[in-house]
């Protein structure tokens, strides 16, 4: 999407509705809002971005429009946001999305290796989702664990340290059996 795009309001064919969201998600983005002066509302865009991707799994162009015109800011404003941050996903991702950091202090302590390995053994290109759409896998930048290198986000909410590859293995059979077991992550 270009900047000129981005700076609209109403993308040609996007219009911006909240037809798209449940009443209950608009009352979650409210709630965000009313935590900030009225003339700073701008500042729930980080909160109302992660209700986005929760519900839908990832954020959308529409998505940025909305909450633009919702939280009245500009559109381009929103998406540097989301573009900034590694957390919020732009496009679907697989059920578990895996970040291993390769920050420098973390590739001399195996960050780099570790990467490698999972890609090896899900069969998967770094930044992209196996066939099943059960993993996604991405470098991340810092994770603020260097001594606990390597260190690997799953779905930017739970930190695994010191993941050599038998520990590698431990989780990614866990994660597989989560599926099988039909429990939500």
């Amino acid at each position: 999407m270009s900047a000129t795009q981005m700076n609209s309001s109403n993308v040609q064919g996007q219009a911006i509705t909240a037809s798209e969201f449940a009443q209950d998600v608009l009352a979650r983005f409210a709630r965000e809002v009313d935590k900030y002066p009225n003339d700073q509302k701008q500042s729930a865009v980080m909160a109302c971005l992660s209700i986005v991707q929760e519900i839908k799994g990832f954020v959308s162009p529409s998505d940025e429009l909305f909450l633009a015109n919702y939280l009245d800011m500009p559109a381009m404003a929103v998406h540097e946001v989301s573009t900034f941050y590694n957390m919020y996903n732009l496009q679907p991702v697989g059920r578990f999305k895996i970040n291993v950091c390769t920050n420098l202090p973390c590739q001399l302590r195996a960050g780099q290796s570790a990467l490698e390995y999972l890609s090896q053994k899900l069969d998967v290109a770094v930044g992209g989702t196996t066939k099943d759409g059960m993993f996604t896998l991405q470098p991340g930048e810092c994770m603020g664990a260097c001594a606990d290198a390597p260190v690997l986000l799953v779905n930017d909410r739970t930190m695994c340290s010191f993941m050599s590859t038998e520990k590698v293995d431990q989780m990614i059979d866990s994660l597989r059996a989560l599926k099988v077991d039909g429990v939500q992550s």
